[in-house]
């Protein structure tokens, strides 16, 4: 049987939220949530999404699903999907009309420390300035 083919949503979430809910700013972290995710139910991770506040129907959420290179959309958790999309509800249902299924992994997220936060400011803040994250 052939690997399950996953897309990974991500929330871009404005660096200002850090503070109050780390994990949405994390986009690394959320994409390695998933690709945990589908690791574990034997699938690969062949889409790395990233969006705020997207329409259900829009191109770029599809486009791969249309050219069968991936099987089941896969959120890190339901508030991330929250600002992912402008509606779940109206996603969800597009998934079902699609006959692609749609996952959350539900694993336990981070527990963000002052150093932890500080990384992801920097990678965030400085991509232009050669930091890659590391």
């Amino acid at each position: 049987m052939d690997a399950l083919r996953v897309a990974a949503i991500a929330s871009l979430t404005p660096l200002e939220e850090l503070d109050s809910d780390p994990f949405l700013v994390d986009t690394r972290s959320q994409h390695a949530m998933c690709a945990r995710w589908a690791a574990d139910k034997g699938g690969v991770v062949t889409r790395q999404l990233l969006f705020y506040g997207l329409r259900h129907d829009h191109c770029g959420l599809w486009a791969d699903v249309d050219a069968g290179e991936v099987d089941l959309f896969v959120a890190p958790n339901d508030r991330v999907l929250a600002r992912a999309l402008a509606s779940v509800r109206d996603f969800v249902a597009e998934c079902e009309r699609r006959g692609v299924r749609l996952e959350t992994a539900g694993l336990d997220e981070p527990v963000y420390d002052a150093s932890m936060k500080a990384d992801v400011h920097r990678r965030l803040s400085m991509p232009t300035a050669g930091y890659n994250g590391r």
